[in-house]
């Protein structure tokens, strides 16, 4: 199956699948293989066609974005010549819509770790407690249920390479799974009170939170803060923070809450209600070397 895009429906496969957001997708020759919504799919992009299998057209719209206005996203959030230098680099990168406890589960894992190793944390997870599934001769593995981490050994996690996360992650499964959290009533909260209700969850900081808001429940405003947003900040927009805080920013070290929270918070209202696609542009940009 396909789909055909407008030429000013800006899309990149690659870009959308490779900018931190997602761990889980693997590419052979000019195929993506990944899960969604509990099936394994393969997906590429050939100019303004996007080939898939194993999935119908709609399930891939929504997974990649592709009902959002790109280019009306893009101008809105091109505020000054650093964010438009990053928008015409990275121009068709999308926010993709992952499943919430996939989502959240990733994230946990994610806390102070590199890119590859959490892709290989996850790949173990997948593969010990998820389901295999079979597509062109490859073995994929569907993230594991929610159910299924809540019933787990802490010490088969931590096998995984979870580290202190497991003890995390296992908690906030089992306080879902028992139905003490409701995690698809985040959909209708707004980005305040959905940040608030995530922050209850064991190994749930603000950077989590944000994350798992941005990327899973459309909340399109949230502005999440790593070390790549924080030197783009003070390197870029310093005249709208104190000094102390660009004093730690600048000798690498860590934020307390209040400041992370002028960070997001300037973000928000600098950016405005898409400042979740100005993050991962400038957070992408920033990672790839291509910052000014």
């Amino acid at each position: 199956m396909e789909i055909c895009l407008r030429p000013d429906q800006y899309f990149n496969l690659e870009l959308s699948l490779c900018c931190g957001q997602v761990f889980t997708w693997r590419k052979s020759n000019e195929w993506w293989y990944g899960v969604i919504g509990g099936e394994a799919v393969k997906v590429r992009q050939i100019g303004n066609l996007i080939e898939f299998e194993d999935t119908s057209s709609e399930i891939i719209r929504h997974y990649f974005g592709l009902n959002d206005n790109l280019k009306q996203i893009l101008s809105e959030i091109a505020k000054d010549p650093y964010i438009e230098s990053a928008v015409k680099a990275l121009k068709g990168l999308r926010i993709i819509r992952q499943d919430p406890w996939e989502c959240l589960a990733s994230f946990i894992c994610a806390t102070y770790k590199s890119i590859p190793a959490i892709k290989s944390m996850l790949w173990k997870l997948s593969r010990k407690f998820g389901e295999a599934k079979e597509i062109d001769g490859y073995t994929l593995y569907t993230f594991p249920t929610v159910e299924r981490i809540s019933k787990a050994n802490l010490k088969d996690l931590t096998d995984c390479g979870l580290g202190f996360r497991a003890k995390y992650l296992l908690e906030t499964a089992r306080t879902i799974a028992s139905g003490e959290f409701d995690l698809e009533r985040l959909k209708k909260e707004s980005y305040e009170q959905g940040r608030r209700m995530l922050l209850t969850l064991p190994g749930v900081g603000l950077k989590v939170a944000d994350c798992v808001l941005l990327f899973s429940f459309e909340k399109l405003e949230a502005f999440p803060v790593d070390v790549w947003i924080k030197r783009a900040m003070v390197t870029h927009y310093a005249e709208h923070f104190e000094k102390r805080l660009l004093d730690k920013v600048r000798l690498g070290k860590s934020l307390e809450k209040r400041e992370y929270e002028s960070i997001s918070r300037f973000g928000r209202e600098y950016f405005g209600r898409y400042a979740g696609y100005a993050q991962e542009y400038i957070y992408h940009y920033e990672r790839m070397g291509l910052s000014y």
